[in-house]
């Protein structure tokens, strides 16, 4: 030390000073959460954590199951009390967010599909005191939303990877299938993928939660322009009808997709589907939850608030299906 003899701190100082200083670099990294936070990650060791997870999936889809089963890992690893609620219509999500904060829950988790229909029930919640991070949807809105952290796929950036994919695969006219109006993550993909894609590209819209629909409006566009060589869906389930729609219409179209499950798996491996794009939804759920309760008990913010934590994209093809198979059956993938 530089410092004359007579001006050194007592031992008692010093350890005042650190431990100061200590409490000041925490302050400083839960300040992260935003302003309206003030749950900190004092919250250790007072009761078992609760956190919501809301999304906006559709009854019955296998994929927001993979998304469940990451959570529910995730907070029993961690001893959370997890609930899970979803509503595909954007005010029945925002009400769902509303009701997990009349609940008083220690954290939530949210898709930010529509994030306009979700920026009034999140501001609501940070009001609130109550941390949120976002995941699977809305990777371009959740720092203007004021969340501290995002957990998925960059949507556009996949969509760019399957233009050049089908580049490739030297297809000429391709169909991007969007199951779901006004959903940002879908129109990002087909968006990206239109960036990259040299052939010619067009959105066809579908309802989603009417499968039997969806054969027919696929069926009839292969039926209506034979050029189309390719069917590119937004969900493992819209692929295996896609194979079947061009069946039906006597259509020598291919199909790929975004995103994947144990029965796409199997198609990728007999060669029905030629290639999924996996963002990994199990991780997306359990890096949310396990964010939230490592938040509150040590601090942390997963990528410092300023970046995302990508979970995809990572592509499925019939070269690495083997691999994929092994951990779908569990139900993981």
């Amino acid at each position: 030390m530089n410092a004359p003899p007579a001006l050194l701190p007592s031992g008692r100082s010093v350890r005042l000073a650190a431990l100061a200083a200590a409490v000041g670099l925490l302050l400083t990294g839960c300040s992260a959460l935003g302003p309206d936070d003030d749950s900190g990650a004092d919250g250790a060791g007072a009761g078992r954590m609760r956190v919501a997870l809301v999304t906006h999936g559709g009854e019955g889809d296998a994929f927001w199951d993979l998304v469940r089963e990451g959570a529910e890992a995730a907070a029993a690893k961690d001893g959370i009390d997890l609930t899970y609620a979803s509503d595909a219509d954007q005010a029945g999500q925002a009400e769902l967010v509303r009701d997990a904060i009349r609940d008083e829950v220690d954290g939530l988790a949210v898709t930010l599909a529509k994030p306009q229909a979700m920026k009034g029930p999140v501001g609501e919640a940070r009001a609130a005191g109550i941390p949120v991070v976002g995941l699977n949807s809305g990777i371009d809105a959740w720092k203007p939303a004021g969340l501290p952290a995002y957990f998925g796929q960059d949507d556009g950036l996949a969509g760019r990877a399957v233009g050049d994919k089908l580049n490739a695969l030297e297809a000429k006219h391709a169909l991007c299938v969007v199951h779901e109006r006004g959903n940002v993550a879908l129109e990002a993909r087909c968006a990206g993928m239109k960036k990259t894609f040299g052939g010619q590209t067009e959105n066809l819209y579908v309802d989603g939660t009417d499968m039997e629909a969806v054969s027919g409006i696929v069926t009839a566009r292969l039926r209506q322009d034979p050029t189309i060589d390719e069917v590119v869906t937004n969900g493992a389930q819209y692929a295996l009808t896609a194979v079947e729609a061009a069946e039906k219409a006597d259509s020598g179209a291919r199909v790929a997709t975004f995103d994947l499950n144990e029965e796409l798996v199997a198609a990728v491996r007999d060669g029905d589907v030629q290639f999924a794009v996996d963002q990994q939804p199990y991780l997306q759920g359990y890096l949310a939850v396990d964010a939230l309760w490592l938040y509150r008990t040590n601090g942390n913010v997963s990528g410092g608030g300023v970046a995302p934590v990508l979970t995809g994209p990572a592509f499925v093809t019939k070269a690495n299906v083997a691999r994929v198979a092994r951990v779908a059956a569990r139900g993981t993938r």
